[in-house]
């Protein structure tokens, strides 16, 4: 363990999507050096794959992968989000670990118990912390926590002007420089200030107010909703097509059921209408993200929502057992659904033409059901 009195602790955490952004506050809150790996490539999916199990799923092999390339920069520590839950993820970290021993890091690997709420984290940043500061590092978690909520209201104002705007990926332009705006601030002052500017911005993009916008919820395992290198930008590609994704599964709501103590929330948390609106299809939790997944489609049908996306990793069975209620579902259900499975060996090409086919399929339907409305009328 490096000395912390006369070196400065550098730590890294694995990308899923942009959350790095939410952990490097925190641990410079704290006086610590967050170590970014490279976003998430192919040689990250490669290194991933040459040191895993050849069953285990797409998330597993890019956290590794980031891992590794984390040491090789130079990280002192890396951070694994460990969970109890009925699920591999459960056993992920002492299976990484195991890989990073034999690899000569062991002494690198350092684990974050998110299930335990405010006191995992409070743990977690007091042993990497220089000094037992509890200001600080009640700051730390309140910025990472802010961050995070601030990270998802970003992701569904891009989605807003990617499927509307008149000049090609001037929003995605946007969205980068508002990342780094977020990303410098270091208070809650700041932070606000940040989403002002970042609006501000956002609005000055010019979008088709005519233009016909059909809206998709995407559902799934977490780590594939959130993150755009698993998902192959499934977000950006729909908004070519003038669909309006919106994620189902976010970093912030999972934050409402595993970390905010239930006085401080504001009506009901994810995990709450899941367990409420799955009961006619699933009756308990089955590990992963399987009660929400099943949940999410009765909820956009109720809401009317033009289609949903289910996004899963090969060979991940929670959401392999959602998928097969979705046939039962959609006797009750209207809503078109479609399952996309992702492993590296997930084609472009092919993977475009469903999402085409889908939306065609999407709006043809709309133009069915508005058809029949007037003629009601």
């Amino acid at each position: 363990m490096p000395d912390k009195e006369t070196k400065k602790v550098t730590v890294a955490f694995p990308h899923m999507g942009f959350i790095y952004i939410a952990w490097a506050s925190a641990l410079r809150k704290v006086g610590v050096e967050p170590y970014i790996p490279p976003m998430t490539n192919k040689k990250t999916l490669s290194l991933g794959i040459k040191y895993s199990p050849e069953s285990i799923c797409l998330p597993y092999k890019l956290i590794l992968g980031n891992f590794i390339e984390a040491i090789e920069g130079g990280a002192d520590y890396v951070a694994m989000i460990c969970s109890p839950g009925i699920c591999r993820l459960g056993e992920y970290g002492q299976s990484i670990c195991s890989v990073l021993k034999d690899l000569g890091h062991e002494d690198k690997y350092t684990e974050l118990n998110l299930y335990d709420g405010f006191k995992g984290m409070y743990r977690f940043l007091k042993q990497v912390a220089p000094k037992n500061d509890i200001f600080h590092i009640v700051q730390a978690i309140n910025i990472a926590v802010r961050k995070v909520f601030v990270l998802d209201r970003l992701q569904n104002t891009l989605a807003y002007y990617r499927a509307r705007e008149v000049k090609h990926l001037e929003s995605d332009k946007v969205y980068k420089e508002a990342l780094k705006i977020i990303f410098d601030a270091n208070s809650n002052r700041e932070l606000k200030k940040a989403e002002k500017q970042v609006k501000k911005m956002f609005s000055e993009i010019e979008i088709d107010k005519k233009r016909e916008i059909l809206n998709v919820d995407i559902t799934g395992e977490i780590f594939l909703v959130q993150d755009p290198f698993s998902n192959q930008d499934i977000e950006k590609e729909l908004g070519k097509l003038g669909v309006q994704a919106r994620r189902s599964l976010t970093v912030s709501g999972f934050l409402k059921d595993a970390i905010i103590p239930k006085m401080f929330r504001k009506g009901e948390t994810h995990l709450e209408r899941a367990t409420r609106m799955a009961q006619p299809y699933l009756m308990r939790d089955i590990g992963g993200d399987a009660l929400e997944s099943v949940s999410d489609v009765a909820y956009a049908n109720e809401r009317g929502i033009d289609g949903i996306i289910h996004v899963s990793p090969f060979t991940c069975m929670p959401e392999i057992m959602s998928q097969n209620i979705f046939p039962k579902m959609r006797e009750d259900c209207e809503i078109p659904i479609l399952s996309l499975i992702m492993d590296e060996q997930s084609g472009k090409a092919g993977y475009i033409t469903r999402l085409e086919a889908f939306v065609d399929l999407m709006r043809r339907k709309k133009h069915y059901k508005e058809a029949k409305k007037e003629q009601q009328v």
